[in-house]
């Protein structure tokens, strides 16, 4: 079928050379962070290498995009683990269950998306709200295994919660695990600093299982992950209850809206840096068969990846060549080194989560925003602070909510203004007020949006303002139309009113730059007649001349 292996052909012998050995490098850069993504989603730490084996070869298979990496992602893990909260124990027999079914359900929302083309749904959640959710996801993800890096013993499932029960236990914190952990992390971060293309995080994870076989941590009082199953895995979905699909129902649904718009974004931006076709629907297929990939290999939700995406595309990853070369290693891994995972501290995952959680809390981003637009930097705060107090699934929802609102907002609220000429003949808008003249009897007034029902009342407020309730202190107004790219029934009867109110006051009405469309609104709706034509321009000059040519010639 034409469709399958976009994201690997056309196959050549160089190219495919270059992309395996990118792959072997992503699995050794993300096979630990996988691993962290499972203590995250509460799942068993095998699920981890699970993501990166089906679930890559079904994208493979079925999506469009050449650089994208689904796999396990912290924001989706977040979702889950927070859908899933109290519904089983974590790790057991039935949460795994659970998150399977979520997976399944996931890849149906997806396909549905797919069925009604909804890859634009992506443009609907802004860089500013998703920059607050994932900053929010992040200081959850980090609160969460807080008390994992310090052997401490965490009961509660709120951040709030689990941030008060850490500080109120600092004194009980298990020291040897803590100087697990700072070792851990000194050995990311310095080899990040020293060495950036080296895998630390896995030199990490070695250093530490190796460690903790010589040296018996678990005989310590240090947790370990404790046998893991080796080989493939059984492929086949665990069914749940009936009663159990509602509560699911808007987990996977949460998942996959943040799937269509992380993953979206993600593709978007290496399409474009690279000149390749995306198909965006493509990949929401691609992602679906992902999803159902992992529902019947006993992993959870898969994402479309930015950090793994960017590691692949840093290794020289040119194709999707590349994520089958990972599936292969990650496969070997399974048949012949899970038995060294049991030694693997568990505070070693909870540090590369800890990173992971750093790595998501955009500093810069928020630094940018609350200098160049305090409005929006509220919006970002506010969605991170309701993920950290209300959890992911509040979060996301207050993400489109507030998305939308924006939109909204820009709409109800347009930028509106009288326009005056400069020396250089170039426009400036100034507030719209009584009495605010383009010149002497005539006002060019702008507003920066489609006219509809809701704000044709601040079109029409506006303008009776500036015609002002004396005769002759203003002669013409016309509107520059150039945003007004639609007009609904509702606006429309609003204009007819307000051309009957002016021309009560010996004010003209007109119009200037106005799109093709919205002249076929205006003839729809029955304005154009109402409109004397000599009060339409293609130009706001022509309008500045026009008046002051009547001017001249003593007609106003």
């Amino acid at each position: 079928m034409p469709s399958l292996f976009q994201g690997v052909r056309p196959v050549r012998r160089a190219s495919a050379l270059r992309d395996a050995g990118a792959g072997v490098a992503l699995a050794a850069m993300n096979i630990p962070q996988a691993l962290g993504y499972t203590r995250i989603a509460g799942m068993p730490v095998v699920t981890g290498l699970y993501t990166l084996l089906l679930p890559l070869l079904a994208f493979a298979a079925a999506g469009s995009s050449r650089y994208l990496v689904v796999a396990a992602d912290s924001a989706t893990a977040a979702i889950l683990a927070g859908g899933l909260a109290g519904l089983a124990p974590v790790a057991s027999a039935k949460y795994v269950a659970l998150a399977g079914n979520v997976a399944l359900l996931t890849a149906g929302f997806l396909l549905l998306g797919r069925l009604f083309k909804l890859g634009f749904i992506a443009d609907f959640l802004s860089q500013t709200v998703l920059v607050g959710f994932l900053t929010g996801v992040g200081f959850q993800v980090g609160i969460a295994v807080l008390g994992e890096t310090a052997g401490l013993e965490i009961h509660s499932r709120q951040s709030v919660m689990q941030l008060i029960e850490v500080c109120r236990n600092l004194a009980s914190i298990h020291l040897p695990t803590l100087l697990v952990s700072a070792s851990v992390l000194a050995t990311v971060l310095g080899l990040r600093r020293l060495a950036p293309r080296a895998p630390g995080a896995l030199v990490a994870v070695i250093g530490a299982t190796t460690a903790s076989y010589i040296w018996k941590f678990s005989a310590h009082g240090i947790a370990t992950v404790g046998p893991v199953t080796g080989g493939l895995p059984h492929l086949g979905l665990q069914l749940v209850q009936w009663k159990d699909i509602p509560l699911l129902i808007p987990v996977a649904a949460s998942c996959a809206v943040m799937i269509v718009t992380q993953s979206a974004a993600t593709a978007r931006v290496y399409a474009v840096r690279h000149q390749q076709k995306l198909d965006e629907n493509q990949d929401l297929v691609g992602l679906a068969a992902a999803n159902a990939a992992a529902a019947i290999s006993g992993a959870f939700v898969v994402n479309g990846s930015p950090t793994q995406t960017a590691m692949v595309e840093g290794a020289g990853g040119r194709s999707q060549i590349a994520h089958i070369a990972t599936a292969c290693v990650v496969a070997c891994v399974l048949f012949f080194l899970t038995a060294p995972l049991q030694y693997l501290p568990q505070c070693v995952l909870g540090v590369l989560v800890l990173l992971v959680a750093i790595h998501l809390v955009d500093i810069r981003g928020l630094h940018s925003m609350r200098r160049e637009s305090p409005g929006e930097f509220a919006v970002a705060v506010t969605t991170a602070a309701m993920v950290v107090v209300a959890g992911v699934e509040a979060g996301i929802l207050l993400a489109m909510v507030m998305s939308l609102l924006r939109i909204v907002h820009h709409s109800y609220h347009p930028h509106t203004g009288v326009m005056i000429a400069e020396a250089n003949k170039a426009w400036k808008i100034v507030p719209p007020a009584p009495g605010v003249v383009t010149v002497p009897g005539l006002v060019l007034y702008h507003f920066g949006a489609a006219l509809f029902y809701a704000n044709s009342g601040r079109f029409a407020d506006e303008i009776r303002a500036l015609a002002g309730s004396s005769r002759a202190s203003v002669r013409w107004i016309i509107v520059d139309a150039e945003a007004i790219t639609n007009l609904d029934y509702s606006a429309s009867r609003v204009v007819a009113a307000l051309k009957n109110d002016l021309a009560a006051l010996d004010v003209a009405l007109g119009f200037a730059r106005l799109p093709w469309e919205t002249k076929a609104d205006f003839d729809r709706h029955h304005l154009t007649g109402m409109i004397d034509a000599s009060l339409l321009f293609n130009r706001l000059h022509d309008a500045l001349e026009a008046f002051e040519k009547l001017k001249e010639t003593h007609q106003l």
